[in-house]
């Protein structure tokens, strides 16, 4: 299964917890600073399962994750907007 994530670096504030929660090290922290003063999370290599855990664990919910199991590309979590907040339904 191949995935590949997608973080907002300008928004990332470079804390690491996606890099400690990645199982393939796929994810480091960036020499170069962004536009605000922090040095973000980057991807490193093409290791990427598409797991997820990035994603969950970002405090900001800067990270994008896609997953390719068919040739299909399917968006499995989705950064949110600045200032956007979720709402978690229950189920019936």
């Amino acid at each position: 299964m191949a995935g590949k994530i997608i973080i907002d670096t300008e928004r990332c504030k470079g804390c690491g917890l996606c890099v400690v929660v990645c199982p393939k090290n796929t994810i480091v922290i960036s020499e170069t600073s962004n536009s605000i003063g922090y040095f973000p999370a980057k991807v490193n290599n093409n290791d990427c399962t598409g797991c997820g855990a990035c994603a969950i664990i970002c405090p900001e919910a800067i990270i994008e994750v896609l997953r390719d199991d068919s040739g299909n590309v399917e968006i499995l979590i989705e950064p949110r907007e600045e200032g956007e907040q979720r709402i978690i339904e229950e189920k019936e």
